[in-house]
């Protein structure tokens, strides 16, 4: 998965929106859905669409910045409903013990619960970096899949959330477990799964909570379904196209991608193959009862703009006909309608930032 995209630090700026700049927004579609006025269930998750917010991503030397209010106002006032925040559980970790918990940084998480409430916007918490289980490097000390001690750190870091959020309805907030989980065995990861949901559901029983899929969140999985959870899926498919140039994946070489993309004789990605692999699995899976939301997704700053806009297009369409949300990766940076710094883009100017205007009026319209 995406190194250089979950490392990049989301630029900052002070200004909150004005009355100005909020009467820039066009106005929205009469029948653009507001997610957080439903209350949502496990079986079926409202549409929520929005974006992955990184202030919290990876822990920063010196402190992690607050959650910016602004970034819930222009959601908002473009039409977006959701926002999923990918952490590192080092950024509110004491460094000399993973069991105590630091109050001024999950102040922060707090402000963005209530700035999520303020705008409208369902806020749904992750553990990028869990006790014991990081997709990305460095590795965790410990290891979450076969460690009973990283296993206990993490649902005690569950628990200390759940007991923190407790009563506050599920529109507002929801648990997404850990990210990404790699190739594991299903039947370990429900064991895993398991540990954690009965931790969070001991401090507060009618928590939503979310597991991402196996395989780095591609694969659906079914032995779950009895926990009574949601799941998430990626929207990354065909990496060609997402992370063209993308040196964590080797991606430098890879020829100028193209949408539909031909790797070969009978090795076609198009919308149908999209439909096929990406949205059928899941929603057989979705028929067990499990609702499902697609909670990273993008195309990184150097895949040509047609060809992303082409290839989101498709995504967004399959997933409009699925009834299913999805979070942007990212709102601000290299996938993102903020500071992308493509190369072949005409930029708005967004009071001090560089608005990809063309793709912000495709993922309204998804």
């Amino acid at each position: 998965m995406s190194i250089s995209r979950r490392q990049f630090v989301a630029r900052t700026a002070g200004a909150t929106l004005s009355a100005a700049a909020l009467s820039a927004v066009p106005a929205l579609p009469a029948d653009l859905p507001k997610g957080p006025d439903l209350e949502p269930s496990a079986r079926k998750l409202p549409r929520w669409r929005g974006f992955n917010l990184l202030e919290k991503f990876v822990k920063r030397e010196g402190g992690n910045p607050p959650f910016l209010e602004q970034d819930f106002e222009w959601m908002s006032a473009w039409g977006f409903d959701f926002v999923r925040l990918p952490m590192s559980y080092l950024c509110w970790t004491d460094p000399t013990d993973w069991l105590r918990l630091q109050e001024d940084e999950l102040k922060h998480i707090d402000e963005a619960i209530e700035f999520g409430k303020r705008h409208g916007v369902h806020v749904c918490l992750n553990f990028h970096r869990a006790p014991g289980y990081c997709v990305n490097p460095p590795p965790e000390p410990l290891d979450l899949w076969k460690d009973q001690k990283a296993l206990d750190a993490c649902a005690h870091h569950w628990t200390a959330f759940a007991r923190r959020y407790k009563g506050i309805p599920n529109r507002h907030i929801s648990f997404d477990l850990f990210n990404e989980p790699d190739d594991q065995a299903e039947d370990n990861y429900a064991r895993i799964a398991q540990r954690l949901v009965e931790a969070i559901r001991a401090e507060d029983p009618d928590r939503l909570i979310i597991a991402d899929g196996l395989r780095w969140g591609n694969k659906p999985v079914p032995a779950l379904a009895p926990l009574g959870i949601a799941q998430s899926t990626r929207g990354y498919q065909p990496m060609r196209v997402s992370h063209h140039k993308a040196s964590w994946v080797n991606g430098q070489n890879w020829p100028e991608p193209s949408w539909p993309l031909e790797l070969g004789p009978g090795n076609t990605w198009d919308k149908e193959r999209l439909r096929r692999e990406q949205i059928a699995p899941w929603k057989a899976l979705e028929k067990m009862g499990v609702g499902v939301h697609v909670g990273e997704w993008g195309a990184y700053q150097f895949t040509p703009h047609a060809v992303a806009l082409a290839w989101m297009k498709d995504n967004l369409d399959l997933w409009k006909e699925a009834g299913w949300g999805w979070a942007l990766w990212n709102f601000r940076g290299s996938f993102g309608i903020l500071d992308s710094a493509r190369s072949d883009v005409k930029y708005e100017d967004w009071n001090g930032h560089r608005l990809d205007r063309a793709m912000l009026e495709l993922l309204r319209q998804g």
